[in-house]
């Protein structure tokens, strides 16, 4: 079984937000250059991308996916609360 290869978020010399240079199409080859940033939702650690993932999968319940990660209430309401503030930074 292949392992999925993880994006990049910060350059692993200096620990710097990488940005996006390079895509192109696997079907007809055309590529895109540019200087792109990643979106607000792809620059969250792993471990709060998999929170807002599991966080949508739970219909946006707090009270459900503090019961699937056999956390309290409030835990995850103030983890939910830091995401929310690093998303508006990364808005700024």
């Amino acid at each position: 079984m292949e392992t999925e290869k993880r994006l990049p978020k910060s350059c692993p010399s200096c620990g710097k937000g990488l940005r996006v240079h390079t895509m192109h199409c696997t079907g007809c080859g055309t590529k895109i250059e540019g200087d792109y940033k990643l979106p607000p939702l792809m620059r969250l650690a792993e471990e709060d991308l998999q929170f807002v993932h599991n966080f949508i999968l739970c219909g946006g319940s707090l009270k459900e996916i503090a019961s699937r990660m056999g956390l309290s209430y409030p835990t995850v309401r103030n983890r939910l609360d830091d995401i929310i503030e690093q998303l508006n930074k990364m808005m700024l």
